[in-house]
């Protein structure tokens, strides 16, 4: 719906720093910087965005590790080598958390070629899409020496269109042939070392269809597993080139269009063996390492005697997590955050929580249980997660820093409900410090929470509808005299 404001009567709201999106390029700039600007910055491992994101615990995923950089440096021992493996797991299995401290330890020994983290909840919106996939592995790559990057720079000059094709021309020109002149020219060691790409399945589908979306001509809408199936492609392109000389890394949760990807009586192509980190390997050892650790930072800082935890406390918490590397961080957070109970307390709630839940097969069942108990901890739960469902959907606008979501959400402008309903939410949610809060945007430590709250059967009488979350936003919109198309 159009109108001649965005913001009529709009009372205590607050934009800063807001910038065009709109990129103007000088045709006769250094070809590079046209390619920096198609540069999803905060997708690449060691991004400003990504300052928080998950890393292993020392001495923690040592022998998932070990397995990747062996098969990056050596491959799997085979006559011919695949270039290409997928590591795979539910939600809250450590994905992410091995992919970056892979990524870490490969830039420390110069086998890093290029990463890409995609995320669909509270990141930049670069991130969610494929539009910028290729250009930033480009990019990357462009850095590693002087010869690649003159290629690189040579094919953007004669190709000034290629920004606007799609991604296996893109791949072709900006990755494959500069690569083959380098490769071919060459009288050194070479390039060598691995492309890693994580989270893949929460690449958002890009449409391309006119913003009316109506007429004959119009485009059908494309799915998320369209697009993620489309790079998928490019990189296994890419890997059958002989000419191509690293190792591609894909990580994901096992979706359907992975799972048939990867499988070869589907797909003949030749992959290395996946990694299932839910199966092949027993995450039970490293949780224990965490908790311990972690329970040793708590127990000096609240000076507490060394007979606390209690015995047999980690190893409850431990069969609880069932493998969940986010379980054992979110307990963990809860006591890190101010959390407005007493530790011992805190401890003793979630061992009784954990307690009364059925034994079942679901390893997720445990989990379920600490978010509802942390859910229930505030004063209005549902209001709550309405909040969180309306930060979810609007997070990505340029505009909805923590303070403009609070003004928005609010019922009352004189009132402070945020920290009402959000208080004892820390641990599922990064709130900015009040004084970072107009230009701060909140976030979510784990998309499990967000899986959760999607799925009635495990979120029960917290579950909001989606055209709930739709009306809730549209109402704060009204009640604050916002009239937005969004």
């Amino acid at each position: 719906m159009a109108t001649t404001s965005n913001f009529h009567k709009a009372r205590n709201f607050r934009i800063d720093n807001y910038n065009d999106n709109s990129v103007n390029v000088n045709p006769l700039a250094d070809p590079l910087s046209k390619l920096e600007a198609r540069v999803a910055a905060g997708a690449i491992h060691d991004s400003a965005e990504r300052c928080d994101a998950p890393k292993c615990h020392p001495e923690t995923r040592v022998a998932v590790q070990a397995n990747l950089y062996r098969w990056i440096v050596d491959g799997d021992g085979e006559v011919e080598q695949p270039k290409i493996k997928w590591v795979t797991g539910p939600a809250g299995t450590g994905k992410s958390a091995v992919m970056g401290s892979l990524a870490d330890r490969c830039a420390e020994d110069g086998l890093l070629g290029a990463t890409f983290f995609f995320a669909s909840w509270s990141a930049s919106i670069d991130r969610r899409r494929k539009t910028d996939f290729v250009t930033t592995v480009a990019y990357q790559l462009a850095q590693h020496q002087e010869d690649m990057r003159n290629a690189i720079s040579t094919a953007m000059e004669k190709n000034p269109g290629v920004l606007k094709k799609n991604l296996h021309v893109q791949m072709e020109t900006l990755v494959l042939a500069p690569l083959r002149e380098v490769v071919h020219q060459s009288e050194g060691p070479g390039l060598r070392g691995a492309i890693i790409v994580d989270g893949l399945d929460e690449c958002e589908a890009e449409q391309y269809h006119d913003s009316t979306g109506t007429g004959p001509r119009a485009t059908p809408t494309r799915t998320n597993a369209q697009d993620q199936l489309e790079i998928l492609q490019v990189l296994q392109a890419a890997s059958l080139d002989p000419d191509f000389p690293f190792r591609i890394l894909i990580a994901s949760r096992p979706e359907r269009v992975f799972r048939e990807f990867f499988d070869p009586e589907i797909n003949p192509t030749s992959f290395a063996q996946k990694l299932d980190l839910n199966v092949e390997h027993n995450a039970d050892a490293d949780i224990t390492l965490f908790l311990e650790a972690q329970f040793d930072l708590i127990r000096r800082r609240f000076n507490f005697p060394l007979s606390w935890p209690p015995p047999g406390t980690i190893q409850t918490l431990v069969q609880n997590a069932s493998g969940q590397f986010i379980y054992a961080a979110t307990v963990i957070r809860l006591f890190d955050m101010g959390h407005r109970e007493a530790p011992k307390a805190l401890l003793d709630a979630i061992l009784k929580v954990e307690a009364t839940r059925t034994t079942t097969s679901n390893p997720l069942e445990q989990l379920d249980a600490l978010y509802i108990h942390i859910l229930e901890s505030s004063p209005d739960p549902p209001l709550s997660v309405r909040w969180i469902h309306a930060i979810n959907t609007i997070t990505y606008l340029q505009w909805a820093s923590a303070f403009n979501v609070n003004v928005l959400l609010q019922t009352d402008p004189e009132s402070n409900e945020a920290e009402h309903l959000l208080g004892t939410l820390h641990s599922l949610i990064q709130i900015p410090p009040h004084s970072d809060q107009t230009k701060t945007k909140y976030g979510f430590y784990h998309k499990s929470l967000l899986d959760f709250l999607e799925d009635s059967g495990r979120c029960g009488k917290l579950y909001v509808e989606r055209s709930e979350t739709s009306m809730f936003i549209w109402d704060a919109f009204v009640r604050s005299s916002f009239i937005i198309h969004l």
